[in-house]
């Protein structure tokens, strides 16, 4: 079958030769055995390439499954992936078949393979290389032949550098290869992408379909769409659905998109395994956020204090001085205001908000806040409120555990 078949079949639009070597690539490995190792960032359509392989596959008859490891609590992963015996745990009451077993014969799809726990990447690795798992609560060994396709957004070999993904699993995991571009470096499907989008969405909703002015077009194509088709889809079915009008400007289409998009992606950490700590790149966030605050506010301070000593004190307001005499003269910085300012005598200095920050500081209020703010934002949806937030699923859920955070 030719790469235009493929792309009728799966529903994939496109016509970029990125995304046509990945489609290639995964027609030829198909009817191999071979695990696949597909990348890319976030919602550019990974999930179709595992139907692909499969379909093409002699496994094309048995079961595809399609498993979210960043969904599943770590301490369940085990028992869902390889199964587990009655009683090996509490709440198990029966014993119960694993996606390996259910699947024999077929193809297991592992989306966010990054966020398993080290300890089931052992159990994955002895899968890939013997086609041998144990239950959970067992020592039988049983036998399993299927076919993995793996899938991130994950930087691996920088998660095998910090330690937090094996590198042998790694290299079995990725015989082959396949790299899903992002939509930023396929411009040329961008509006081929929002012409079907907008069709879909006006069968949907029985309305006529919305178009765009060459502004809003040129736009569409330059923006960068760092959540990539999902993103895209996203923001046609919002404007589908709210505006009244069906040609859409530039002004109208700028609404929908993010105002600050050159930092629209979630915040990676890098820093070392031994000072990752337990917050992770959220405290990250929350450090960042706090000290340009208190930057920005000496820097309010000194250019207030400018202006002041530009007047005469009978044309300062009484409050106003009264607030920076209090400042001076209870101030702990030893760092000047304005070192050269005639005005200002050397051994006056402004308060540096230490107290303020010192307060402020309590990683965990900031961590309920941010989360209790995704969630009421995406109404609940853990999914997008862990992508909003840039953290896994499952971390999302173990701090809403972790803190007791009512829905």
């Amino acid at each position: 079958m030719d790469l235009q078949a493929i792309k009728q079949r799966f529903g994939i639009i496109g016509n970029s030769d990125l995304l046509n070597r990945a489609i290639d690539i995964a027609r030829q490995v198909a009817p191999t055995d071979l695990a696949v190792m597909i990348t890319g960032e976030s919602g550019a359509g990974k999930e179709i390439f595992p139907q692909i392989i499969h379909n093409f596959s002699h496994r094309k008859h048995g079961t595809l499954i399609a498993v979210n490891c960043g969904a599943i609590p770590e301490g369940t992963i085990d028992s869902e992936l390889f199964g587990h015996e009655k009683g090996s745990f509490t709440g198990a009451h029966d014993s119960r078949k694993g996606y390996f077993e259910v699947a024999d014969g077929g193809t297991i799809f592992l989306d966010e393979v990054a966020e398993l726990p080290l300890s089931t990447q052992v159990r994955l690795l002895r899968v890939l290389e013997t086609g041998e798992f144990i239950r959970v609560g067992s020592s039988k060994v049983q036998k399993s032949n299927v076919r993995v396709v793996a899938a991130t957004n994950v930087n691996l070999p920088k998660a095998i550098e910090e330690k937090r993904f094996r590198e042998d699993l790694f290299y079995r995991l990725s015989s082959v290869p396949i790299y899903i571009p992002p939509l930023n470096q396929r411009k040329e499907d961008i509006y081929l992408l929002f012409r079907k989008f907008a069709s879909d969405f006006a069968e949907k909703y029985r309305m006529p379909s919305i178009s765009l002015t060459e502004d809003a077009k040129e736009i569409l194509i330059e923006y960068r769409w760092p959540g990539n088709i999902r993103q895209l889809k996203n923001v046609i079915e919002q404007i589908s659905v709210i505006e009244s009008t069906r040609i859409i400007d530039a002004n109208t289409l700028k609404g929908y998109l993010p105002v600050n998009e050159g930092n629209t992606l979630p915040i990676v950490y890098s820093g070392s395994e031994e000072s990752k700590g337990t917050y992770g790149s959220e405290r990250e966030l929350i450090y960042k956020f706090l000290f340009d605050m208190k930057r920005d506010i000496n820097d309010l301070k000194n250019m207030v204090y400018e202006m002041m000593t530009q007047k005469s004190n009978s044309e300062v307001n009484p409050d106003l001085q009264k607030f920076f005499d209090h400042t001076y003269t209870n101030s702990k910085s030893t760092q000047p205001i304005v070192s050269n300012h005639p005005h200002i005598k050397k051994s006056e200095y402004i308060e540096d908000t230490e107290e303020l920050i010192e307060e402020s500081l309590s990683l965990e209020n900031k961590e309920v806040e941010l989360i209790r703010k995704a969630l009421e934002k995406h109404h609940g949806k853990r999914k997008n409120a862990a992508d909003e937030l840039g953290i896994s699923e499952r971390t999302l859920y173990r701090k809403i555990k972790e803190y007791d955070i009512n829905i």
